[in-house]
């Protein structure tokens, strides 16, 4: 898989931009502030539909212009795929995949896939557990688009069920109960299908975590990520989920009507990470748990490669400022054979052999004499 042009109108700081990208590496050099970060997540946009920054659509659109187009044409399965987004400030954003309309814009996932590395990274390992979900939610729709719908329908069903418990003020009478009961039903069987398929991709990916881990810190160490819930049992496997979860609701079911929100479920479950024996958001250093950011984002590139054929488009995003030059050259070693587009304020490091350098300046792009 690769982009062969990116075409941006009134996207971010871009009125307007072509860009040809070379199938090997293709550094962006530039100042902070001057762009370079704009063109990767307009790529990133058409692979997922949503910023990889969390920003708004509004914030897509250059400042007074009625929207912002994003183009790209894309290499995959030996076929060419022009890809189009319209991306309106509000309101439903047009889609195409080789100038027709999709129905949803839903099924333009998968003709692009890309693994994003950011400095913001390592908030995968410091941060919450609502940023771990989301990055195996999101690994599990660049593995398969249809786990895009598993998501979605938790999502639906929860704001059913909240909207639910606040309406009855925390009290039950026997329609609300009845009514609840449907809702019951339907989180587990939506929440039991996100769950078990997230369960099947920390399978996947835990001993490519763990071999890429000891590859970036130059030694074998311990690495592992667990998925934890308070529902659902340690050992448990995947036809012991949905019964687990009906249980845990049934259980949660007066808190939840006194509280006015769902406590149990897949919204509210943790992956465990550590290094050696500890936890690694709260034992693990600053290089140790970039380090393990690191191994996380090559893992889910290697297990979505596997499941899809095809190698994702690799996006560095200012990374090498923010490691030492072992782990930088580790980095570089240990980088899949991909295409692979890298950010950079200053200079690559060393070993980093760009096939093509272009110029962020002033909002225009221009190619480095020399480079292809």
């Amino acid at each position: 898989m690769r982009v062969r042009t990116l075409w941006l109108t009134d996207f971010r700081s871009y009125a307007s931009a072509e860009v040809d990208l070379a199938p090997g590496l293709t550094a962006l050099v530039g100042a902070n502030g001057a762009g370079k970060t704009n063109l990767l997540e307009a790529l990133a946009w058409l692979a997922t539909l949503s910023s990889m920054r969390g920003a708004p659509t509004e914030a897509l659109v250059r400042r007074g212009a009625p929207f912002a187009v994003v183009r790209a044409l894309v290499e995959h399965g030996g076929r060419e795929i022009l890809m189009e987004a319209q991306i309106q400030p509000s309101g439903r954003n047009r889609v195409l995949v080789n100038r027709q309309p999709l129905r949803r814009a839903r099924d333009l996932l998968g003709s692009l896939r890309v693994t994003v590395f950011t400095p913001d990274d390592l908030e995968l390992v410091k941060g919450g557990p609502a940023g771990r979900r989301r990055f195996l939610d999101e690994t599990l729709v660049a593995v398969h688009p249809r786990n895009d719908g598993l998501r979605t329908e938790v999502d639906r069903v929860l704001r059913q069920r909240n909207a639910l418990l606040r309406q009855v003020g925390g009290r039950l009478d026997e329609g609300a109960a009845f009514t609840l009961d449907v809702w019951d039903a339907k989180l587990v069987e939506a929440g039991a299908a996100l769950v078990r398929a997230r369960l099947e991709l920390l399978d996947r990916m835990r001993p490519v975590l763990a071999a890429t881990y000891a590859d970036l810190a130059g030694r074998p160490v311990p690495v592992t990520g667990r998925y934890e819930s308070v529902w659902l049992p340690a050992d448990a496997g995947g036809d012991d989920v949905a019964p687990a979860l009906a249980d845990a609701l049934a259980a949660s079911r007066s808190d939840d009507v006194r509280r006015g929100v769902s406590a149990v479920g897949p919204h509210r479950d943790e992956v465990a990470l550590t290094i050696g024996a500890g936890p690694a958001r709260t034992e693990g250093s600053q290089g140790e748990q970039r380090t393990l950011a690191l191994a996380l984002r090559l893992a889910a590139h290697h297990v979505v490669t596997a499941a899809s054929g095809a190698s994702p488009v690799l996006l560095l995003d200012d990374v090498f400022s923010e490691l030492d030059a072992d782990r930088s050259a580790a980095l570089l070693t240990n980088l899949p054979a991909a295409q692979t587009l890298v950010t950079t304020a200053s200079h690559l490091p060393t070993g980093a052999v760009p096939d093509r350098v272009l110029r962020i300046v002033d909002g225009g792009i221009r190619p480095d004499e020399g480079s292809s």
